[in-house]
């Protein structure tokens, strides 16, 4: 399971105060709130989110947890970190089938009666920062930040979706999004080897794979075929797994119009390149997968 926003900044550097000064009492919350949550006894009014619209998601996700939880890992003592009346707790879970990865989980304390959060699987340990000066800080995934180098573009054109469809209307966002001849020249720039249409094709997998890292896990982007008068190609995109997983996004656009726009862009690069595109899906748990297929005619 992938987290629900990019990261959380846990601190900007290392500083006494994220130090757990009552480890007795925070371990109490998570026994309460583990408790809880297997019992089917946590309701969503137990929940103090960062955005009143992450409250219905974020009760969401904790039913899918609850669903699948392997709960011993659950009764494993977490790593706690305190941070005011805000207490971290780090914890490696593991859903279903799916391998085990790191979670945190924060919690806020209101003045003896705790409230839920938030929680992450993707998360940066900025507390481990060295105290400045210092040019070194904690790293993490090609995956990770190839998410949340997504994540943080598509928030934003949501948001502008959001602020410009209600003024100017649909087509007219829309048409702001149609970058099809400057994706062909930025294609035909970096790949002057190749016949136009067919560096297009090949650009477009290598900036899926390797510049938006969408081939941070295997094979995410893959060329299948290739001639003269077609291809196909197949991505696996953040994009339909953000709108599955980033409980931000959900709220502000409908599928339909989130996967519309997602066609509007990819036709337009088409048939600036000189193809006709067809979009086939295949729901995957979590995201969509897509096989590009373009067309165009024989040439005389």
């Amino acid at each position: 399971m992938i987290g629900i926003t990019s990261f959380i900044l846990m601190a900007a550097a290392r500083n006494p105060s994220f130090r757990a000064d009552r480890p007795g009492d925070d371990l109490r919350i998570w026994r309460e709130f583990v408790a809880e949550l297997k019992s089917d006894a946590f309701t969503a009014d137990r929940i103090e989110p960062m955005s009143e619209s992450l409250r219905e998601p974020l009760m969401g996700f904790l039913k899918q947890m609850r669903a699948s939880a392997h709960w011993p890992e659950w009764d494993a003592e977490p790593e706690v970190q305190r941070s005011g009346d805000k207490i971290n707790f780090i914890i490696p879970l593991s859903f279903g089938e799916d391998p085990s990865c790191s979670y945190c989980f924060t919690f806020l304390d209101k003045k003896g009666r705790w409230m839920f959060h938030h929680f992450e699987a993707l998360f940066i340990r900025l507390d481990q920062t060295p105290p400045p000066p210092t040019a070194t800080f904690p790293d993490t995934t090609e995956y990770q930040k190839a998410w949340d180098r997504e994540e943080s573009y598509w928030s934003k054109i949501i948001q502008w979706y959001g602020t410009l469809v209600p003024l100017k209307g649909k087509e007219f966002f829309f048409d702001l999004m149609r970058d099809g001849g400057g994706y062909f020249v930025w294609a035909k720039s970096r790949a002057p080897f190749l016949p136009p249409h067919k560096a297009f094709i090949i650009f477009l997998c290598w900036e899926q794979a390797n510049l938006r890292g969408q081939n941070s896990q295997t094979e995410q982007v893959r060329l299948e075929s290739l001639t003269d008068e077609d291809a196909v190609v197949r991505i696996v995109p953040f994009y339909f797994q953000l709108y599955h997983q980033a409980a931000h996004i959900k709220p502000q656009i409908g599928m339909e119009a989130y996967r519309e726009l997602f066609e509007t862009i990819w036709q337009d690069r088409a048939r600036a390149a000189g193809w006709t595109l067809r979009i086939d899906y295949k729901d995957l748990e979590g995201g969509v997968e897509c096989f590009f297929r373009f067309y165009r005619p024989p040439q005389k």
